[in-house]
């Protein structure tokens, strides 16, 4: 393997991360550490970029760290790894689509709270003085039943 010799500067323009994610994602071990020059700078290869662009693509789909580094390992290690990567996803999947569910009650809770500010203003104004009936529910019976 043959080092280019790309400092990280350079490996932050190229990959529109931050030196400070570069360095993260070494610490995460998610790269390997690269040889340094005499001077203490990083020195990476075509094949680091690589390796963070297929980082940033994982978390772009939800991947957390740990589970790109056990795609990294896939990868690396050249297995089947077809299914194992089928079961990540069905899973990816299950969580996007409660998470999708969760964040339909939640807009049905704030529609329901909108509406009910929407009428108080109707009735009393823009420059009504009260507490806001939507406040008032939070305070005391809890966000659920607004």
């Amino acid at each position: 393997m043959t080092r280019i010799g790309i400092q990280i500067g350079k490996v932050s323009e190229q990959t529109g991360l931050s030196i400070d994610a570069i360095r993260f994602y070494e610490k995460q071990q998610l790269l390997n550490r690269p040889p340094r020059t005499e001077g203490g700078f990083r020195l990476f290869n075509s094949q680091d970029i690589e390796r963070i662009q297929f980082i940033q693509r994982a978390q772009q789909l939800g991947f957390s760290l740990p589970e790109i580094r056990e795609l990294l390992v896939l990868q690396r290690d050249d297995v089947e790894a077809c299914s194992h990567v089928r079961d990540l996803l069905r899973a990816k999947v299950a969580t996007v689509r409660n998470k999708i569910t969760e964040l339909g009650v939640l807009e049905a809770q704030l529609t329901k709270s909108l509406r009910k500010c929407e009428r108080q203003l109707k009735v009393s104004g823009d420059s009504h003085k009260g507490c806001c009936p939507v406040i008032e529910g939070i305070a005391h019976r809890g966000s659920n039943e607004n």
